[in-house]
C-alpha cells in the first residue's frame, strides 16, 4: 500500500506542478481571489485554467465517484492530494455550497437521475447553489418554516420568503426547505426541493452588513412553479435531509478558515507585515497569543482529520459537527482579533483593499450565528456529545 501511495504522490506532485498556474500558488488576499463558479462567473485566466484542469481531473471533489464528476480517490489518496496542494501553496480551485452541503445530501438521498444531473455540474463549477433554509420567523427554530409548496399536477407551486440566503443574488439554483403538508406536525410536513433561481417568481434583495458587504439576501417566491421531479427524497420527509445537510454545513463553517489552500498563518502575516523584530511583534503577550492560537489551530486541524476518518469509516459525524462549528468559528474570530492587533492602526482603514482586514474582522462576528448559533450548538454538545445530566 505504501509503495502505491508513494507512486501516487509522485504522479500527483508532477501533475500539480505542471497544471497549477503560478498565480494560483499565492495566498488568497481578497474576495475576488475565491472561485465560486456558476453560470455567470467572472474568472481570471489563471482561475479558469485551474478550475478547468482540476474539474476535468475530478479533483475538485476527489472522493466523489467518477460517475458523478469526482476523482474516485480513496481516503488516503485524497489526503496525499491535499498535502501536495498545501506543499505547493495551491489555492482551492472551487468554493461551493454544492460541494460542501448539497453534494453529500444528494449522494445519500438523491435519485440516480438527480445525481447524474447535478453532481457533475457541481464538480466542474458550472452551477452555483444557495441554501433556502432560514425565514423571518424560522431561524434557530427552523422547523417552524412557512414557505409553502402545493402540488399542482406534475409541478409544485412555491410561495414564501427566505432570509439570510447567502449569495442568493449570484446563485444559479437553490436547495430549499418547503412545507408540503401543512396539517402534519411541523417536523414531518417539510420537503426538500431543488430549483432554478431564474424561475419566474423568484426575486432577491441583498442585505447590507456592518462589514459593508452584502453576501446575504432576502429571497421571495411568488407562485414559483417547480417540476415535481425536483423533489429530493420523499415528500414530507425533508427534515431528515435538512438535519443531515446541517451537519455538513456546520463542519464546513467550522473548517472553512483552517482548510483554505494558500492561506498564510497569523505569524507569517505578522512577520511579513511588521518584521520579526518589530516593536509590536516584540510584545511578549501578543507573541504568546499568536503561538497559542496557532497551536490551537493545528490541534483543531488534527481533530478535523480524525472526525473525517470516523465519517469515512461509517461512524458518521452527527452531533460532533456542532463541536467543530463552535470551536472553528471561535478560532476564526480569534484569528481576526490577532490580525487587527498585528496591523495596529493600519487595520482600522476602511476604503478599498486597505480595508479588507477591518471588514474581515467585522464579518467574523457572524460566524457565531450562521449555521446555528453558538448557543444552539453548545446545547447540542451538552446533550448529545457530553450527555450531561439535565442538559
Amino acid at each position: 500500500m505504501s509503495d502505491t501511495l508513494d507512486a501516487f504522490r509522485i504522479e500527483t506532485r508532477a501533475w500539480l506542478e505542471a497544471n497549477c498556474p503560478a498565480e494560483m500558488r499565492t495566498p488568497v488576499a481578497r474576495d475576488s481571489d475565491v472561485c465560486w463558479g456558476g453560470r455567470n462567473a467572472k474568472l481570471s485566466g489563471p482561475q479558469r485554467a485551474w478550475l478547468d484542469a482540476m474539474g476535468a481531473k475530478g479533483w475538485t471533489v476527489p472522493e466523489w465517484p467518477a460517475a458523478y464528476g469526482g476523482g474516485g480517490l480513496s481516503k488516503d489518496e485524497a489526503k496525499v492530494l491535499a498535502s501536495e496542494m498545501r506543499r505547493l501553496g495551491a489555492r482551492s480551485p472551487l468554493s461551493s455550497f454544492g460541494i460542501w452541503m448539497l453534494g453529500p445530501a444528494l449522494l445519500k438521498y438523491g435519485s440516480e437521475a438527480q445525481k447524474l444531473e447535478h453532481l457533475p455540474k457541481i464538480a466542474r463549477g458550472e452551477i452555483r447553489w444557495c441554501q433556502g433554509y432560514s425565514e423571518p420567523g424560522a431561524g434557530s427554530d427552523l422547523a417552524s418554516l412557512r414557505t409553502s409548496a402545493v402540488l399542482d399536477g406534475d409541478e409544485y407551486v412555491v410561495n414564501g420568503q427566505k432570509v439570510w440566503t447567502s449569495y442568493a443574488d449570484k446563485a444559479d439554483w437553490i436547495f430549499c426547505l418547503v412545507r408540503t403538508h401543512p396539517d402534519a406536525p411541523k417536523h414531518l410536513g417539510i420537503s426538500f426541493l431543488l430549483f432554478d433561481m431564474a424561475s419566474p417568481g423568484v426575486t432577491t434583495s441583498p442585505i447590507r452588513l456592518i462589514s459593508g458587504a452584502s453576501p446575504f439576501c432576502q429571497t421571495f417566491f411568488d407562485d414559483v412553479r417547480v417540476p415535481a421531479a425536483n423533489l429530493m427524497g420523499e415528500a414530507g420527509k425533508g427534515w431528515d435531509i435538512a438535519k443531515y445537510l446541517l451537519t455538513h454545513e456546520r463542519e464546513m463553517i467550522g473548517a472553512m478558515d483552517f482548510s483554505a489552500g494558500g492561506r498564510d498563518s497569523v505569524s507569517q502575516i505578522a512577520a511579513r507585515t511588521i518584521g520579526l523584530d518589530g516593536e509590536v511583534l516584540g510584545d511578549p503577550i501578543l507573541r504568546t497569543d499568536i503561538v497559542r492560537h496557532e497551536i490551537d489551530a493545528w490541534a483543531f486541524g488534527l481533530t478535523m482529520e480524525r472526525v473525517k476518518d470516523q465519517a469515512k469509516a461509517g461512524q458518521g459525524v452527527g452531533a460532533l459537527s456542532s463541536m467543530l462549528k463552535y470551536y472553528g468559528t471561535e478560532l476564526n474570530k480569534q484569528r481576526q482579533e490577532l490580525l487587527m492587533s498585528v496591523g495596529g492602526s493600519d487595520s482600522l482603514q476602511w476604503e478599498g483593499d486597505d480595508g479588507d482586514q477591518s471588514r474581515s474582522w467585522l464579518r467574523s462576528r457572524a460566524n457565531s450565528i450562521e449555521g446555528g448559533t453558538s448557543e444552539i450548538n453548545l446545547n447540542i454538545i451538552a446533550k448529545r456529545v457530553l450527555q450531561l445530566p439535565g442538559a
